[in-house]
């Protein structure tokens, strides 16, 4: 863990760049110093069906839902959140300029004795 989703609007396609968001969002997870590189994911996830507020076609959404594992502190977690918003608000902000655009955020803890993970990335980081 961390593992980030960028689930998205289709009608955002062309209008933002997802792969600079993705790098981004690495970035910035990693920049935290909270998380070990080996386990950061980033992933964003088109949502082809879906309904927006008053249902106007230009209505667009990027939810960002951020797993971790336990551990961390209350102002851990409050000081990746800001800084995953700011990065994701100042890369999203030409959407802002229109009434028709939502950025949300939200973490999430995952109980580690219901996670399963097996992971080769992590010796080849850690050099063994």
């Amino acid at each position: 863990m961390p593992h980030l989703t960028v689930e998205y609007s289709a009608n955002l396609e062309g209008r933002t760049d997802l792969d600079a968001l993705c790098a981004a969002l690495l970035e910035t997870v990693l920049e935290t110093g909270l998380f070990e590189v080996g386990a950061v994911r980033v992933r964003a996830l088109r949502a082809d069906h879906y309904a927006i507020a008053d249902r106007l076609p230009e209505n667009a959404f990027i939810d960002l839902n951020l797993r971790i594992g336990k551990g961390r502190s209350a102002e851990e977690k409050k000081r990746a959140g800001e800084a995953l918003f700011a990065t994701a608000g100042r890369l999203l902000a030409p959407l802002f300029e229109t009434p028709h655009f939502a950025l949300s955020l939200e973490i999430r803890e995952i109980d580690a004795e219901l996670s399963w993970k097996k992971n080769a990335i992590h010796p080849r980081l850690r050099g063994k």
